[in-house]
């Protein structure tokens, strides 16, 4: 046995004076399989919504999971329609082709065109909250958001009297006051489709959601919610996103001048920046503020800023690609994160339903998809083609050097 363990540590001793590797190391996924791994998993959040909101018959199968007492199914249906289609959209906006991928989002387009007119048709069992409560002006928001980042395939491919009853819907959601927070964007986000709908907008709704978030600026990229910080991911889950996408509208059509898009763009660069920054070497991330249960979503900002080819010069587009895949294997896949139906469970690495807030449910954790926004880049593309990279947490903590971050 001695002979054994002496010649063990004598070959340990030879491969590390000469620098070999004592195992060989596991390589690095390529980019088109860290595609293949999205798009596979994106498709497993999606499915259970879309294959039963396509048949109307969404509020029947959902499970609705919420703190006793809180009454949540009222709003779960629109909450999950609408953020699930906001993350999925630009994916879906690539259209349908005869790849294997392709022919997925064939089939998601067509489930998704099929639950939005149920959602908003009086007529449908699957007919949606719009006007009850104040929740409504936030899901309809998202569902808004969708259709402006998949105009194509969600929006065009409607019928006129599909769109007429879309619009009409998002229309009920004007008598909904928005708080003095983040809320004014849902607002704002309505309006801002209107406008790109053709139908007569409020500029009042619209300017003032705006007008506010600018006064709310911080500096170093990081909005207030309202007057006050708040140490979250509201930053990313809407400000951020819906600043720059309703900008880009208002920006398009002569209603904001192009330098204020432009620096809304370069403020969400910034907090892209911060927020690669955030994610361990491990995919693990700060579990601080609330609405955690919206897992990866929480990287909306730098995912939309990856989409929008806005990263910063020093920041390459792949170890953003490994960044979000690590998060999404850490957090989507522990045990719990579905129920055996596939739906999503409350939780922040599991299920975890302490965590959640009571405005929380079942419907409200599909905002995760908006975490997936590069999938609208082709896979053509470099973010998608570039060899693996590490990314600054697994660069700093490996001794490797890393860029200096530094203030705005």
């Amino acid at each position: 046995m001695k002979k054994h363990i002496l010649f063990a540590c004598l070959i340990w001793s030879i491969c590390v004076w000469q620098g070999q590797p004592l195992l060989a190391q596991t390589p690095k996924p390529s980019g088109a399989e860290d595609r293949a791994y999205w798009c596979s998993l994106l498709d497993k959040i999606a499915r259970p919504v879309l294959d039963a909101a396509s048949r109307g018959a969404l509020k029947k199968e959902m499970p609705v999971e919420e703190h006793p007492g809180t009454k949540r199914a009222d709003y779960a249906h629109l909450e999950a329609l609408g953020r699930l289609l906001c993350g999925l959209g630009p994916w879906l906006e690539l259209g349908p082709d005869n790849t294997p991928e392709g022919k997925i989002r064939s089939e998601l387009i067509g489930l998704s065109r099929k639950a939005i007119v149920h959602g908003t048709d009086p007529a449908s069992p699957d007919y949606m909250n719009f006007t009850k409560g104040g929740q409504p002006l936030v899901d309809a928001a998202f569902l808004a958001h969708a259709l402006l980042r998949a105009p194509k395939q969600l929006w065009a491919g409607l019928e006129p009297a599909q769109q007429a009853q879309v619009i009409q819907a998002l229309k009920l959601t004007r008598s909904i006051k928005p708080y003095e927070s983040n809320w004014l964007l849902f607002a704002g986000m309505i309006e801002a489709f209107f406008i790109e709908a053709g139908v007569p907008h409020d500029s009042a709704r619209l300017n003032y959601a705006i007008r506010r978030h600018q006064q709310w600026y911080k500096g170093d990229g990081i909005y207030g919610d309202g007057p006050d910080f708040h140490f979250d991911y509201y930053n990313s889950f809407v400000i951020h996103s819906m600043m720059v996408d309703i900008l880009k509208v208002m920006s398009s059509k002569g209603l904001a001048p192009e330098p204020v898009f432009r620096e809304a763009v370069r403020r969400a660069s910034r907090y892209a920046e911060i927020q690669e920054r955030l994610i361990s070497p491990e995919g693990s991330y700060p579990a601080v503020g609330r609405s955690l249960p919206y897992r990866v979503g929480a990287f909306q900002t730098l995912a939309h800023v990856a989409l929008m080819h806005r990263l910063p010069s020093d920041m390459q587009p792949a170890q953003v690609r490994c960044a979000l895949t690590a998060v999404m294997k850490r957090q989507m896949e522990a045990p719990g994160t579905f129920d055996p139906s596939g739906w999503l469970q409350l939780g922040f690495a599991g299920h975890q339903p302490g965590v959640a807030e009571t405005y929380l449910c079942t419907g409200s954790l599909y905002l995760c998809s908006v975490g997936f926004l590069p999938l609208g880049l082709p896979a053509s593309d470099p973010f998608w083609t570039d060899p693996a990279a590490d990314w600054t947490a697994k660069k700093a903590w490996s001794g490797q050097p890393f860029p200096i971050d530094k203030a705005e």
